[in-house]
């Protein structure tokens, strides 16, 4: 239905900052180390990791993922696009309230 696709993208969200999560805590890590510590099958951990790659999130190293260079300024920002997130949901809530 109409929120579907949402409630998808923000399942998948959580999964990528699962990852990231283990990444920063705990690398360099592998695949199957956090496949094991996340609980997720390995082809979910492998994509969450070319997603976060690609933000410059994660980086590859030789003993597994480490933390990249733009996560600094994402835990920075991270509080203000969750805030985001939450005022966008509050005004969809509020639409919902007129029906």
């Amino acid at each position: 239905m109409l929120f579907d696709q949402v409630n998808r993208e923000l399942e998948l969200t959580q999964r990528h900052l699962n990852v990231l999560k283990a990444v920063i805590d705990r690398g360099p890590i592998g695949i199957l180390k956090l496949a094991e510590e996340t609980g997720m099958p390995t082809h979910k951990v492998r994509y969450s990791l070319r997603v976060l790659e690609q933000e410059q999130l994660i980086k590859p190293s030789s003993h597994g993922a480490v933390a990249g260079d733009a996560v600094e300024r994402f835990i920075d920002d991270f509080e203000n696009n969750v805030a985001d997130i939450i005022s966008r949901s509050e005004s969809i809530k509020d639409v919902g309230k007129t029906f």
